[in-house]
């Protein structure tokens, strides 16, 4: 065979390859689609002749499914998809019939993988005037924005008026909702569209609502408390557009002078989270005169800061006839100073001569309470919670430990039910043990456990190691009241000062290995904590060199700022530091509902 034959061969063979490509791979599986849709037809035509009574009238459209069809036995044989074992779709295959002229005409529509009828099976175009998605804030009223077209492929444009819309939107409470726009072409092909409308409850809206727009709360419990960073604060008001809020007790007892470096300290321990919702603000920090501490104006403002205190003006204005929350139970700090050498501190009811006065202009080298203000935006939207103690505001940037969680990547502030005790989680240290501070002074029997300063040395120095001192006490006595099983021995660092103590100006510091000790004043959570009357005096950790200069805290709940004798006794708060492989059992990190551990 000449090269030429073999050429023409090989050109008629790649032909025949083709052809027969084309055939199995788009003639045959057509003709058989085809095949099947007029099959799909007929099997229609019979179905309405043998059931005239469902034959459509006026404009009406009959829709019969392919799986109707097979279920009455009008098609036998099974239609699949070329080359597999997969069927056509049931549902999603029909004959719409339709009386034109007089007539009945049938459409079918199969749908066989990438296979499909050409008839019109799609329902209409809708466009909505607006986003799909749109927010709307809680008791506002919702306003439908309507449609802006519907278009048919082979109806053309149609009227807005022929679709149907359904809503369940209730703008009185938050949460997810749905409009519903729903409209059908002449084949009956239905189109429906949704547009999801979301009820959300803006921090700085619900403070307006609540305050009834003057802005800022006012009297002893007006259901203004959120949870914010794993702790409990109290919503002060509006600021501009965000929102101003104080912890709800006081942190620490902390000297006037050293309040803005321990108010670094203290933002640090709050969550990355909520620092992202935290704005710098600018607070008030004018001088006030002992004649003018009824004002409710400032005129005096700091550079912008991250956290504050409150100041008197701000008190002022949430007072009520049944009182005010912004004045807590022990002596805390305001933002206002008197003078060069004494600010004024602010409590719910002072005692004594001064029981109906309600700022107190003391010397700034004592230590007193600190309640933190911090601002936060505004438009945070709320995503639970009815603003009372039982049911805070929560802002969403929070979540609570799951079953087994390590409790060494939990939180500041959070509550741990544990020895019979509540706990509150101070800090985590690098080597991961977590740093916990008793909520209560320690009892027996109900009955508080005091301990006094039983030791020849002048000055007394906290010394776990020295018989006699309050240290060792609580080192080796405290132990028959608190399991410590979950407590690891740690080095605690013991500060003492040269004369009065001060935040920051230790002379000294002394380190002693323990399970459990004292608190320090100036650390997360070692103010006195007012629930009920359970909770009474405590020694601190912080020690001075002058005779008769000790850290305490009274019974009502304010560090002691005079002298503090040898045969004075108190009571015993204690830290520890948890095992780093304890774990979460369950509970919500809160005071009404801790983690077990």
């Amino acid at each position: 065979m000449d090269k030429k034959v073999k050429k023409y061969v090989k050109i008629g063979i790649v032909i025949v390859i083709i052809g027969l490509f084309i055939w199995f791979l788009v003639l045959s599986p057509y003709l058989t689609f085809k095949k099947n849709e007029n099959t799909m037809k007929e099997a229609a035509k019979r179905y309405i002749e043998i059931n005239a009574q469902e034959a459509p009238t006026g404009n009406r459209v009959k829709t019969i499914t392919l799986q109707t069809l097979y279920h009455k036995a009008y098609i036998k044989e099974d239609f699949y998809v070329p080359y597999t074992s997969k069927a056509c779709s049931l549902k999603e295959s029909w004959v719409k019939v339709k009386r034109v002229n007089g007539e009945y005409q049938y459409y079918p529509y199969l749908k066989c993988g990438v296979l499909e009828s050409t008839v019109d099976h799609k329902g209409p175009v809708i466009t909505l005037n607006g986003d799909d998605a749109i927010i709307v804030n809680k008791s506002e009223k919702y306003q439908e924005l309507g449609i802006k077209s519907v278009v048919d492929n082979t109806d053309g444009k149609m009227s807005n008026s022929s679709v149907t819309i359904k809503s369940n939107v209730n703008t009185e409470e938050v949460g997810n909702y749905e409009v519903t726009y729903s409209v059908t072409d002449s084949f009956n092909n239905k189109t429906t569209k949704i547009r999801k409308v979301t009820v959300v409850e803006r921090l700085k809206n619900a403070v307006n609502q609540a305050t009834k727009n003057q802005g800022y709360y006012m009297g002893s419990n007006p259901n203004n408390y959120i949870y914010f960073s794993g702790m409990l604060f109290r919503i002060v008001g509006l600021d501009g557009d965000n929102v101003k809020i104080i912890a709800d007790t006081d942190i620490a007892n902390v000297n006037y002078a050293g309040i803005e470096k321990w108010l670094d300290y203290y933002y640090d321990h709050l969550t990355d989270k909520a620092k992202k919702m935290i704005v710098k603000n600018k607070y008030c920090n004018m001088s006030v005169a002992e004649n003018t501490t009824d004002t409710t104006e400032c005129n005096s403002y700091t550079n912008g800061k991250n956290t504050y205190i409150i100041s008197i003006d701000e008190i002022n204005r949430a007072t009520a006839n049944d009182g005010n929350f912004l004045k807590p139970q022990s002596m805390s700090w305001t933002a206002n100073k008197k003078d060069d050498n004494n600010a004024y501190v602010t409590r719910n009811r002072f005692f004594g001569t001064e029981i109906n006065k309600n700022y107190l202009a003391e010397d700034q080298t004592d230590n007193y309470g600190v309640r933190p203000v911090l601002t936060i935006k505004g438009d945070n939207l709320i995503q639970s919670g009815t603003g009372t103690k039982e049911d805070p505001y929560s802002l969403g940037e929070f979540t609570y430990a799951k079953a087994n969680d390590l409790l060494n990547t939990r939180f500041a502030g959070e509550y741990i039910s544990y020895s019979g005790y509540l706990w509150r989680i101070v800090d985590v240290d690098d080597d991961g043990t977590v740093k916990v501070i008793s909520d209560d002074t320690i009892k027996k029997d109900g009955q508080n456990i005091e301990t006094y300063y039983d030791t020849s040395a002048k000055a007394k120095i906290y010394n776990p190691n020295q018989k006699g001192n309050v240290g060792y006490y609580i080192k080796n006595s405290a132990t028959e009241f608190v399991d410590t099983s979950y407590f690891v021995s740690k080095n605690v660092t013991v500060p003492i000062y040269k004369e009065k103590i001060l935040y920051g100006k230790e002379t000294d510091t002394k380190k002693y290995k323990v399970k459990l000790s004292a608190p320090n004043m100036y650390e997360m959570f070692s103010a006195f904590v007012y629930e009920g009357d359970s909770m009474q005096s405590y020694w601190f950790i912080n020690s001075s060199k002058k005779q008769y200069i000790k850290a305490t805290i009274s019974d009502i709940g304010v560090v002691l700022p005079q002298e503090v004798y040898d045969n004075m006794e108190f009571g015993i708060r204690v830290v520890g530091y948890l095992n780093k492989n304890v774990a979460v059992s369950k509970g919500k990190g809160t005071k009404q509902n801790p983690y077990t551990i």
